[in-house]
């Protein structure tokens, strides 16, 4: 059993909430977006919100966010620091503009390709330049229909933090995304999240041990919506949500995150 320490558990009632905002909103788009985003979300101690536009719109966000309100995430990077690589960024090039990166996403693996050697060195590569990347890991719906959930989970965590340290772990964060929840607008059931939590905490347990599987930040997503937001929130070992669709609806996005506030209020008056 993992047992959680007070000063564990404090470190975990911030609730970590990321929107995706994938291939949308141009530069214009985003900045008006940002704007009203400011004026609709309150600043709460207990919530950390965080968005991640395309890499077009990035470095100009950055200099409109207020960063005590929100953080910024790059949505893909490559893991090389530089050299002739056409086309792609670096981690080391987006250091001082993101605070988070999203590594593993099902649809770069899906649809670009990418290989839990490529997770891992994508991680490590956001490690070593202080940004904290966000570890995407979820089964397919055959992995689930054929029960393998778990063999799958165990795999794709065990390839992405290969090159991570115990000392390391704290600046990852692992989300939870069953591909076939992510962008179909099915629902995971409860009782299935739950259990995903528990095995992710249980392999990290065997990794690092009992207190780095309480304290890590694990995060949900997949098709979350204004009514599920605070069901999943609740989950034992849910310490946020990874969004997509409704990310980019400024008004939906705002009610998510004012469900997760009021959610860890009330955790904390219980």
């Amino acid at each position: 059993m993992i047992n959680i320490s007070d000063k564990q558990q404090m470190a975990q009632d911030k609730k970590l909430i990321i929107g995706n905002w994938k291939m949308n909103l141009d530069m214009h788009e985003a900045s008006l977006y940002l704007h009203k985003l400011s004026k609709l979300i309150k600043n709460h101690r207990d919530v950390e919100v965080v968005l991640a536009p395309t890499v077009l719109s990035l470095q100009s966000l950055s200099l409109q966010v207020n960063l005590r309100q929100f953080k910024l995430a790059a949505q893909n990077f490559y893991w090389r620091d530089m050299g002739a690589y056409t086309g792609e960024v670096s981690a080391s090039q987006l250091r001082g503009i993101v605070q988070y990166a999203l590594v593993g996403h099902s649809e770069r693996r899906h649809v670009f390709g990418e290989t839990d050697k490529d997770v891992c060195n994508k991680v490590a590569a956001a490690v070593r330049n202080g940004i904290r990347p966000v570890i995407c890991i979820g089964e397919t719906a055959w992995d689930r229909s054929n029960n393998e959930t778990q063999d799958v989970l165990h795999d794709q965590l065990i390839g992405g933090l290969a090159n991570i340290t115990s000392e390391e772990l704290s600046q990852v964060v692992i989300a939870y995304e069953p591909v076939w929840a992510v962008g179909t607008g099915q629902n995971a059931l409860l009782g299935d999240v739950r259990l995903a939590i528990m095995m992710i905490r249980k392999q990290i347990e065997n990794l690092y041990g009992a207190t780095a599987a309480a304290s890590a930040q694990v995060l949900y997503g997949g098709s979350v919506t204004t009514d599920s937001a605070a069901d999943y929130l609740a989950l034992p070992g849910v310490d946020g949500l990874l969004i997509g669709a409704a990310s980019l609806n400024a008004y939906v996005f705002s009610e998510i995150i004012k469900r997760a506030h009021k959610g860890s209020t009330l955790a904390k008056k219980d």
